[in-house]
């Protein structure tokens, strides 16, 4: 039974962790403490890890912390540890770290007594550091709290002192051509508290930088642009996919997302599968439902709109595995993105990555076209 965190708490409790933060905030180091922070090619870097917390749908106290170390510059996953936890701590803006903070300290802690030869050396965060209503985000909590350098990356711009995602804003994030591009941050008081990144050349929106802590803000983008394959950093998209996954297998159908019911009436079984996809890759997921060539385009009528999301997710499910080929090889035949161009995988927007491709291949098996 999905079950809901507390009401909003008691402005003693505000108050409380208000007077903590501005405790800890004395303690942010912004600047570079190591050695390979400051060398271009950030040799002796070895180690990055991500963190993330993934909700169980409809339950806002059950949840999944997941913490992940990865290999540099290879990105390869090295270590990780996902654990159903229950919340406690309501959600309030600019307190997000009272509400997760104390399970991700918990998994850092195990890996540093289990496998300290793993621990990284500086954490990804999926949320905000210095960029912040009082200076001081969920990755200067975490990076204090552990000593750990931190860097935070988020999805949206938190508007504070004067920062707004306005028309101006946005002309500058269409001025950004090339994947590693940015600006800064700048707000009202005149105090630069993070930049904006366009972390990969096919990717429409920018993420948000900031230091959490014992790093550089220069640094800290270099190096969030250095760990992305796609627009998320490595190690937090990684958490996420992992904390989702780990969330299904322990509890079921029960913390997978499911079709909207709606679209779930869309996805009836079509009367034969085709067969004729002749380019299909061997051991690749079957795209022969929306082969052209046997005059079945998706984007005919009998063809509904879930089947479009699956080979969007199918090819990027591919993508991931590594095939580059599929960059020409792949396109579907009907527009995907603007202006009738095909949709790059940064395009597909969704929950989870890791979720949506078992989603739509969930979907592919029941019609048949496994």
């Amino acid at each position: 039974m999905a079950r809901k965190a507390a009401g909003r708490p008691p402005e003693e409790t505000l108050s409380l962790w208000k007077r903590e933060q501005a405790l800890l905030k004395t303690l942010v180091v912004d600047r570079d403490t190591e050695a390979w922070q400051r060398d271009p090619a950030f040799s002796g870097l070895q180690r990055v890890g991500g963190v993330d917390v993934s909700f169980v749908k409809g339950d806002s106290v059950s949840a999944c912390a997941s913490l992940v170390v990865l290999s540099y510059p290879e990105l390869e996953v090295m270590y990780e540890d996902c654990r159903m936890v229950s919340l406690t701590a309501p959600y309030v803006s600019g307190f997000l770290a009272f509400r997760e903070v104390p399970f991700l300290v918990d998994a850092v802690q195990q890996l540093r007594e289990k496998e300290p030869r793993l621990m990284p050396q500086v954490l990804f965060v999926d949320g905000n550091g210095v960029l912040h209503h009082r200076g001081f985000g969920v990755a200067c909590h975490l990076g204090v709290v552990t000593d750990l350098p931190c860097i935070g990356v988020a999805k949206k711009l938190l508007q504070v002192d004067g920062l707004e995602n306005n028309a101006l804003h946005k002309e500058k994030i269409r001025l950004l051509k090339a994947g590693g591009d940015s600006f800064p941050l700048m707000g009202g008081s005149g105090t630069v508290l993070g930049m904006a990144l366009k972390s990969h050349d096919h990717s429409t929106k920018p993420l948000y930088v900031s230091v959490g802590h014992k790093m550089s803000l220069e640094a800290a983008v270099r190096l969030t642009h250095g760990c992305c394959k796609f627009r998320i950093p490595e190690p937090v998209r990684q958490a996420d996919i992992r904390s989702r996954d780990y969330i299904r297998r322990t509890l079921g159908v029960q913390g997978a997302p499911a079709l909207r019911p709606e679209r779930s009436k869309k996805a009836q079984r079509p009367k034969a599968c085709p067969q004729g996809a002749s380019e299909e890759p061997a051991g690749s997921p079957s795209l022969r439902a929306f082969s052209a060539k046997d005059g079945n385009e998706p984007h005919q009528k009998k063809w509904p709109k879930l089947q479009q999301r699956i080979w969007g997710r199918e090819k990027e499910a591919l993508w991931e595995v590594g095939s580059q080929k599929m960059k020409g090889l792949w396109d579907p035949p009907f527009p995907l993105g603007r202006r009738g161009r095909a949709a790059s995988p940064d395009s597909w927007t969704w929950r989870s990555w890791g979720s949506e491709v078992q989603e739509g291949l969930g979907a592919l098996k029941e019609m048949g076209c496994s």
